[in-house]
């Protein structure tokens, strides 16, 4: 009697095999999901799409080591397979903070319509520079957006300062995250010496940044502070004249906050409520998570911040 030919073994993968797997499709299918479905991500600051196509890269690389080894059978040592759990599982955890990085998206506001068309927009990697026609502006506002926020978002509301002859700078900031780069004033300032007074300003978290730029800076003559305000006192920081406005429905800096701030601010800040104004309303990018809800119209609520800020911004005198 013959015996029957043995049927060749099953390799079983080790779950640690379909870990990777799993890393290699997250590394690679989500950086390509924020690169070609949110346009704010290739028209921000470079740092954030380098990030996403490093990610790629890498899962493609992974994925080519996993085809190669894939009839490889390697015994590690309990330290071992712990480490590689340990980095698979920071590559998750990569993965869930570049999708935190998404960035809420400009979207046309109602602004926009009623501004004038005299205003030169040039879009550079890290900024977005608004200039008025006619007449050299010697007034300049740097603006710092908020934390994840596209810079374009701003550039609706800002349009009638621009209008008003006030060269405006919105900064792109690396990560869309204002904390990492405190001083990029700084460069935008010393680009534009035509300049003889300068004010900075910023949204949310980028108003902390401004405040805090502001503080260690004694050229800059004011501040505008969008649903923001400082982490440090600026009691003492003589010659700067502030403008705080606000929401009376924000539910992220909240009236409480922005009342709080007073003792933060010099004694001669101005603070501006607008009535029915949510967090959200202070740029053009939708709603956000934790946001109030407002009680009157987006326009309504831009006209006002619109025209304070034009007020305050071409009241400025240069020291």
């Amino acid at each position: 009697m013959t015996s029957s030919p043995e049927a060749p073994p099953v390799t079983r993968r080790p779950a640690l095999f379909w870990a990777s797997v799993l890393c290699v499709a997250i590394l690679v299918l989500v950086p390509l999901w924020m690169l070609l479905g949110n346009p704010a991500v290739l028209r921000g600051h470079p740092l954030l799409p380098a990030l996403l196509v490093t990610a790629v890269v890498v899962g493609l690389l992974w994925a080519v080591l996993l085809w190669r080894g894939r009839r490889a059978s390697r015994k590690r040592s309990a330290l071992r397979a712990a480490g590689a759990w340990a980095g698979r599982v920071a590559v998750l955890a990569l993965v869930a903070m570049l999708v935190w990085l998404n960035p809420f998206a400009y979207q046309q506001g109602a602004v926009a319509a009623g501004s004038s068309s005299k205003v030169s927009v040039v879009e550079e990697p890290t900024a977005i520079v608004m200039t008025p026609d006619g007449a050299p502006a010697s007034k300049g506002l740097v603006f710092y957006p908020g934390a994840r926020v596209e810079a374009r978002a701003y550039a609706d509301i800002l349009k009638p300062a621009v209008d008003a002859g006030v060269l405006v700078v919105i900064l792109k900031t690396p990560l869309n995250l204002s904390l990492l780069d405190g001083n990029q004033a700084r460069g935008t300032m010393a680009a534009h010496p035509e300049i003889s007074s300068w004010a900075v300003g910023g949204h949310s978290l980028g108003g902390v940044s401004a405040s805090s730029f502001a503080l260690g800076n004694q050229d800059v003559d004011g501040l505008l502070l969008y649903a923001s305000y400082p982490l440090d006192s600026m009691r003492d920081r003589a010659g700067l004249k502030v403008l705080s406005i606000s929401g009376s429905e924000d539910g992220l800096s909240t009236p409480e906050k922005i009342n709080a701030s007073r003792e933060l601010l010099p004694p001669d800040a101005t603070f501006v409520e607008v009535q029915g104004g949510n967090h959200a309303f202070f740029g053009d990018y939708g709603p956000q998570p934790g946001d109030g809800e407002p009680t009157v119209g987006r326009d309504v609520v831009q006209e006002q911040i619109a025209s304070a800020t034009v007020a305050f911004l071409t009241g400025i005198v240069g020291s």
